[in-house]
């Protein structure tokens, strides 16, 4: 189980370093209208919404393996 949050806490760090070398990158070497296009309109926040685009997601699978699960172990016990 340690194992298994080390490499995920690693996956996670090693992402947010690469979203944010890349948005670093993309300013400093793309026009303005390139950029809104690639990061949008709010090109302060980009980190933020990428990460909250990931937690919304994995939430949404969360549950949704929640209630198959459920669901499943509902009918074996009715």
């Amino acid at each position: 189980m340690v194992k298994r949050i080390f490499w995920v806490s690693l996956g996670v760090v090693v992402g947010v370093v690469a979203v944010s070398k890349a948005e670093a990158y993309v300013r400093a070497n793309t026009p303005d209208k390139a950029r809104q296009f690639v990061l949008g309109p709010d090109q302060d926040h980009v980190m933020q919404r990428s990460l909250r685009g990931l937690f919304d997601e994995f939430n949404a699978t969360r549950l949704a393996r929640e209630q198959e699960l459920n669901a499943q172990y509902a009918d074996k016990l009715g």
